[in-house]
């Protein structure tokens, strides 16, 4: 019979609903009978796509044993951490502070009180490798809770005090280009030579330090802070990790060469890496890093947008139960597809070999390719190399469409939905393509239908025709940073004020009026044992980091120095953790590094027809100018959208009926400018 998860929405959750575990939802129900029945309280958080947390399924929680002490002993709780991030902040920190480590599947042993007393990631079912088993874990707590109750419930005690009051910093603290430079040098340290990255293995993407190096490499001219950028995303894009068949990145890599990956496909890391291979083109002009950009947009686009226009959250690791099946190949299995002689020719690009690169299958990599080699050894030009290898790879690509797909979590996330339009908009600027546009646009609407309380309050997941959850910092952040580079991207002031809007509630629902910075979950959200505030910038940016962007970038695109003021004590909020490791907030100093300046306001105002206005504002986004915010003032009654929202354009007009640039740099403006070529070389 299905447990209690048969009705929830979570394709984790649901999941779940066969197992022989009496599963509870997070909520009264599961912390009521708890209380009642006097029984610890065993919380497992994971998600639909986690490799680990299938494992430990099967394992564990299909069988009977593992049910058996599970339902007399413990009240048994699943939890989605995409759907309640608040929940997994909290008991993840747990994890960390009690074991050095964290992860997931995550597992916890606390009291009804929600107070943990236990803290792991995967356990098999019997102690193996020298980890410990679940069912000796479980029934040595069951026992123990029998007669040494106290002892948990005091242990639960202290941790939920441990972390319940972080330390903070001192208020009016201070980042300085020193903070910079220190994260630089920490970062330079930790680089990987051959491979790029930031780590031998496991190798994950850290996009996030890409992109606070590339405005490192644009204030200090420094080499090797671009270097390492284009190292890493070479390196990448090369590697397994990469899906050269069918585009998108996976989650991580298990090796130092990027070729194994863990092959999960998560929305977030394939927006903000777009990201980064856009502003990597941006930095440097070369086309590479422009292609694998519009790849991913177009995996993005082709597999995980909704009919409705949302964007969907992950795809599994797994298929027909083993991980990686449907990405690998096998020689034979490529030549039946494209014949003895192409087939021999696309193995040898792409490391399809014999013996295999992965428990005897090939993983398609270019790790050790080189095309100019290639052509020689195939007696082929190199255009028509190039040409010919898109065509097979379209042939690979449409029989492995055959295959039984990977599971796709198909529910709908404002935050990272937030990331991916941030990221198709950005993209539309650069590659000036509708069709991104258009993407990020329909999702943006799509969530201000589906998203969205009566009141305005966003909501965190849709999925299955029902949105729930208050969000949290992470969407209204994410979703901010997106309207803001749509804004730039289209130019129309309704994106503008949807931001201000945004932020506007972020301050009323997050801020903390003592200490300031922003707590994760809102004042209006279930209250947990603690209210963490996020910082840390990992495989996603935190929502601190994001919210300080966002502020600065506001405040320059309609005047309002409140919210520089706001930044600013966000900042001093945070000041003493970052400084100790500021490698560790990439994120958070690319806010601190336009809060430093020199920072810059370009205003384009003419009619929009105006071919030369078109120009001037395609010229800007093609640029990469990290310490600028853009935007277009329609002449005349055009024009009175965004003065209402940004009322110092009023006083800015065309010169003499011309298309005109007002550029303004560090609160002092220059001249008006009308000459295309004199704007160009200002900028």
């Amino acid at each position: 019979m299905p447990n209690r998860l048969t009705n929830e929405k979570s394709p984790y959750l649901l999941q779940h609903k066969d197992n022989p575990v009496d599963w509870f939802p997070w909520g009264n129900e599961a912390f009521e009978k708890a209380n009642r029945e006097d029984k610890p309280i065993f919380l497992s958080i994971g998600y639909s796509t986690c490799h680990w947390c299938h494992v430990m399924e099967r394992e564990s929680f299909e069988d009977k044993e593992v049910a058996g002490i599970l339902n007399s002993s413990f009240i048994a709780i699943k939890v989605d951490r995409e759907e309640r991030p608040d929940i997994d902040h909290v008991y993840m920190s747990v994890c960390q502070a009690m074991t050095g480590q964290g992860g997931w599947p995550l597992t916890i042993l606390m009291t009804p009180e929600k107070k943990p007393f236990f803290a792991g990631t995967y356990f098999p079912k019997h102690s193996r490798m020298g980890l410990p088993g679940l069912v000796d874990i479980l029934t040595e707590v069951s026992d123990r809770w029998e007669h040494e109750r106290d002892t948990f419930h005091q242990a639960g005690e202290q941790i939920t005090g441990a972390i319940s009051n972080p330390a903070a910093s001192l208020p009016g603290g201070r980042l300085t280009r020193d903070t910079l430079d220190k994260a630089f040098k920490q970062l330079r340290g930790c680089f990987e030579q051959h491979f790029g990255g930031f780590s031998s293995a496991p190798k994950f993407p850290m996009p996030s330090t890409l992109l606070f190096l590339l405005r490192y490499w644009k204030r200090s001219g420094e080499p090797d802070a671009l270097a390492m950028v284009e190292k890493t995303l070479e390196a990448m894009s090369r590697g397994g990790i990469y899906d050269h068949v069918g585009f998108g990145f996976s989650r991580y890599s298990t090796d130092p060469k990027w070729l194994v990956p863990h092959f999960e496909k998560m929305l977030y890391d394939n927006a903000l890496l777009a990201l980064a291979y856009t502003e990597a083109f941006q930095a440097t002009g070369k086309d590479y890093f422009a292609l694998i950009a519009k790849e991913i947009f177009t995996y993005v686009l082709r597999d995980m947008t909704a009919p409705e226009g949302g964007f969907y959250s992950a795809e599994d690791a797994d298929s027909e139960g083993v991980e990686g099946k449907f990405y690998v190949w096998t020689t034979a299995e490529i030549k039946e597809v494209l014949g003895e002689k192409d087939g021999e020719l696309f193995c040898h690009i792409f490391d399809i070999t014999a013996g295999g690169n992965f428990e005897g299958h090939s993983i398609p990599n270019l790790i050790s390719a080189s095309m100019e080699k290639a052509a020689k050894k195939f007696a082929i030009g190199p255009g028509e190399l190039a040409s010919k290898v898109e065509k097979m790879r379209q042939k690979v690509f449409a029989a492995r469409e055959k295959r039984v797909h990977p599971y796709k979590d198909d529910k709908i996330l404002t935050a990272w939905n937030g990331l991916m339009i941030a990221a198709l908009a950005k993209g539309a600027a650069v590659f000036d393509e509708p069709v991104y546009r258009q993407a990020a646009a329909g999702a943006v609407d799509f969530i201000f239908q589906h998203l969205r309380r009566p009141d305005g309050r966003l909501l965190a997941r849709f999925r299955d025709g029902e949105a729930d959850f208050p969000a949290y910092l992470d969407d209204y952040a994410f979703l901010t940073w997106g309207l803001l580079e749509l804004y730039e991207a289209t130019f129309e002031a309704a994106y503008l004020e949807k931001a201000a809007e945004l932020v506007k509630q972020k301050l009323d629902l997050f801020w903390d009026q003592e200490n300031s910075g922003f707590y994760f979950n809102g004042n209006d959200s279930e209250q947990l044992i603690a209210r963490p505030k996020e910082i840390y910038d990992g495989a996603l940016p935190s929502g601190n980091s994001v919210a300080l962007a966002n502020l600065l970038r506001l405040a320059r695109l309609t005047g309002d120095e409140a919210l520089t003021e706001t930044a600013e004590k966000l900042v001093g909020a945070f000041a003493d953790e970052v400084k100790q490791a500021p490698h560790g907030y990439p994120h958070f100093l690319i806010g601190v590094d336009f809060l430093l300046g020199p920072a810059r306001e370009i205003v384009i105002v003419g009619e929009a027809e105006d071919p030369w206005v078109n120009k001037m504002l395609q010229t800007v986004c093609r640029k990469f100018l990290p310490d600028a915010v853009v935007v277009f003032h329609p002449f005349g009654t055009a024009g009175e959208d965004i003065e209402k929202i940004a009322p110092f354009l009023k006083e800015q007009r065309p010169i003499k009926g011309k298309a005109t640039a007002y550029i303004c740099q560090n609160y002092a403006c220059q001249a008006p400018v009308t000459e295309y070529n004199e704007f160009v070389d200002i900028l």
